[in-house]
């Protein structure tokens, strides 16, 4: 763990952002929405977007929001009331967003997501595709639980847990959890004067974990150990996580420039190297694709895309987002990775060229079988 005040590349080099903002924040320690609060960060997170950014807002304070508008002093202990106050504060906090990113001249489109919406591979998937299209048009989607759907307690656990999910759904590069603490210390500061920010650690490490004890507001649900426990969950797809103070002038812009504000937690791994290390140790795939000996080149030798009008066969039994192994006209497995389409899908487009897919299946998907981002060679 080390103090430093150089820029962190890290930071500087970050393309891919999610932003997480905790409840005390947004509804300023529980008073209903702080519209000015929710402003500043939009005016930061334009900036972004300008800067060449893509940018993933995950904001809590519907409940909060809706409490206030239904005019309950004291967080509800009933499912079905929380489910009340997060549909009733939905509203209202999608419209300040909705608006203060307007005046600023950026979209802003609503992403509810369940924990069933990250179990299930396609709805993981069609998750993701529409999130990486609404950053790549330069919109900011802003991510809510679906409060009003789920029933384990009103959680992911937290929206903590949320941004990391999120930030291992989009690959992102950083996750940055805006909070009422200045960061971690090395014990609570209020109740140990000895204690000291931790600047940077490796995300992961056990001894956060003792560190962040667990401090946390009435609001919101995720203390110190929550954010500790996040930005280990990120790392595991190769996204470095920051906790800073959310008052602190213009963080989100200054973080992106790499001044060392809070404490950053460096993921250990690479994003690529993540996840084509998932893809290599998958033992069980559930099919496979034969390929021509022109697609065996492209794929081996040129670090290309596997496409459909060089697929050959298509063997076994597999749904889109599957791990499959992609074989030579001799059985030899060349390579694996993630389906675009699902085994009767890649029957059909098999032998064919992309011009031939929206006659064949009824819509145009992607052009590929497997993106060369998603392929491993076998060694």
């Amino acid at each position: 763990m080390t103090t430093t005040t150089t820029l962190s590349p890290v930071l500087v080099n970050a393309r891919r952002i999610v932003v997480k903002v905790g409840s005390s924040l947004v509804t300023d320690e529980g008073r209903g929405l702080d519209a000015e609060a929710i402003g500043l960060w939009c005016s930061q997170l334009a900036q972004l977007v300008q800067d060449g950014r893509e940018v993933i807002m995950v904001s809590s304070g519907a409940i909060a929001e809706g409490m206030k508008r239904l005019g309950w002093a004291s967080r509800p202990k009933a499912i079905h009331e929380l489910q009340a106050a997060a549909a009733v504060g939905q509203m209202g906090l999608v419209q300040v967003y909705e608006s203060k990113l307007r005046e600023r001249g950026i979209g802003s489109a609503q992403v509810l997501l369940t924990h069933a919406d990250l179990a299930d591979r396609e709805r993981y998937l069609n998750a993701r595709s529409t999130l990486l299209t609404l950053i790549q048009l330069g919109v900011v989607p802003v991510i809510n639980e679906n409060d009003t759907v789920v029933n384990d307690e009103i959680k992911f656990g937290d929206n903590d847990t949320l941004g990391a999910l999120v930030a291992n759904l989009v690959e992102a590069d950083l996750l940055i959890i805006l909070t009422d603490q200045k960061g971690l210390f090395t014990a609570d500061p209020r109740k140990d004067p000895l204690a000291t920010l931790v600047q940077e650690a490796q995300a992961g490490d056990p001894a956060l974990e003792a560190m962040a004890g667990g401090a946390g507001s009435s609001i919101g649900r995720g203390g110190m150990l929550t954010k500790i426990l996040a930005a280990k969950r990120a790392a595991g797809s190769g996204a470095s996580t920051v906790i800073a103070w959310g008052r602190e002038p213009e963080a989100l812009v200054r973080l992106s420039r790499g001044e060392a504000i809070g404490t950053l937690l460096v993921a250990q791994t690479a994003k690529n190297q993540a996840r084509k290390q998932w893809i290599a140790d998958h033992l069980q795939m559930r099919g496979s694709v034969m390929v021509d000996a022109g697609a065996v080149v492209k794929v081996r030798d040129d670090g290309k895309s596997l496409l459909p009008i060089g697929m050959t066969a298509v063997q076994g039994e597999f749904s889109r987002g599957d791990v499959i192994a992609v074989r030579d006209d001799t059985g030899l497995e060349i390579a694996r990775g993630l389906a675009n389409y699902t085994s009767a899908e890649a029957r059909l487009i098999c032998g064919k060229s992309s011009a031939e897919f929206e006659r064949l299946l009824g819509y145009t998907g992607e052009p590929e079988m497997v993106h060369r981002t998603n392929l491993v060679l076998s060694r």
